[in-house]
């Protein structure tokens, strides 16, 4: 076959697959049930006050691998529990709060992108989505799975806590980001104003909460932390962090972080720009817990609820 013909044909196979895709997400899209979470009206939502900024005081300072790129944050029985993104080197790992030493590492699929991490019941569960394909395209089993992966259902992943071993997988519809639970199911961010509830059994989604701030939704949701009934939001690529009202969607509070900078060496100017995103409470001590990706440094901070 000439280079002509092979180039005909990966083009044809090209937009064979995009057609594939935009199908695939007009169909899922056409057929998804509506949420199940209510939201409030319009009218109610442009009568709300935008949410107030609190202030905090920063309580203690501790390493982190500044080679982190936090994407999922958690505290749990003393340790830190973090997953990392990028892919080909994202991992799960447990991490000793007072010195930043990693004591045990998972890595992640090499084709995949660590992200959200919650604990349920004994178990921790990773969103592991495909951010784009990896695969030559000659590789067409992989590519095609590439694809799908990218626009169309993505893959999590639970592990036993004290191993961090894989125990099973799980697939949810489009892209993960920050994920969290409160007394009954696990909450979703996808990158955008919506968060998703997931039954943290089967994984399937049970309705959608869209966050606003006043009138206005808040896009771009991040890393997620459920904190005294609250959630709580990294925005990216901002340095705060959104206390959001699970009912309503509503922005209650803004903790405005940007002052952490200051006590941290300036960050570098590579691709992967250093920014705020992870957020971990120890109820029980009552301490919250802020970090960013490439971040040096773990902040405890005592926010001042109004």
């Amino acid at each position: 076959m000439t280079s002509k013909r092979i180039g005909i044909v990966v083009i044809g196979l090209l937009a064979l697959a995009t057609s594939a895709v935009t199908v695939f997400k007009r169909f899922h899209s056409a057929t998804a049930e509506p949420p199940a979470a209510a939201e409030p009206l319009a009218a109610e939502r442009e009568t709300q006050a935008v949410g107030s900024v609190v202030g905090y005081e920063v309580v203690g300072e501790y390493p982190h691998d500044a080679d982190a790129y936090t994407q999922g944050l958690i505290y749990l029985d003393g340790f830190l529990y973090e997953s990392t993104g990028i892919t080909g080197r994202s991992s799960l790992r447990k991490v000793r709060l007072e010195t930043g030493e990693v004591i045990q590492q998972r890595a992640v699929n090499p084709r995949d992108f660590g992200e959200g991490l919650a604990e349920w019941r004994g178990r921790l569960v990773q969103l592991t989505p495909r951010r784009r394909g990896s695969a030559p395209i000659w590789h067409l089993r992989t590519f095609f799975e590439d694809v799908r992966r990218h626009f169309g259902d993505n893959v999590g992943v639970t592990y036993d806590i004290a191993s961090l071993e894989p125990q099973s997988s799980f697939m949810y519809p489009g892209d993960g980001w920050g994920l969290t639970h409160d007394d009954h199911r696990l909450i979703m961010g996808d990158g955008s104003s919506k968060l998703r509830f997931l039954d943290p059994e089967t994984f399937v989604e049970l309705g959608r909460l869209e966050v606003f701030d006043g009138g206005k939704p808040v896009e771009n949701l991040n890393e997620l932390e459920f904190v005294d009934g609250k959630i709580y939001a990294n925005v990216l690529p901002q340095d705060r962090i959104a206390i959001i009202q699970p009912d309503t969607g509503q922005v209650t509070s803004w903790i405005d972080l940007a002052e952490l900078k200051s006590r941290m060496p300036p960050f570098p100017t590579d691709p992967l720009h250093p920014v705020m995103n992870g957020i971990a409470y120890d109820a029980a001590g009552r301490r919250l817990f802020v970090t960013g990706k490439l971040w040096p440094k773990v902040f405890e901070i005592r926010v001042r609820l109004q």
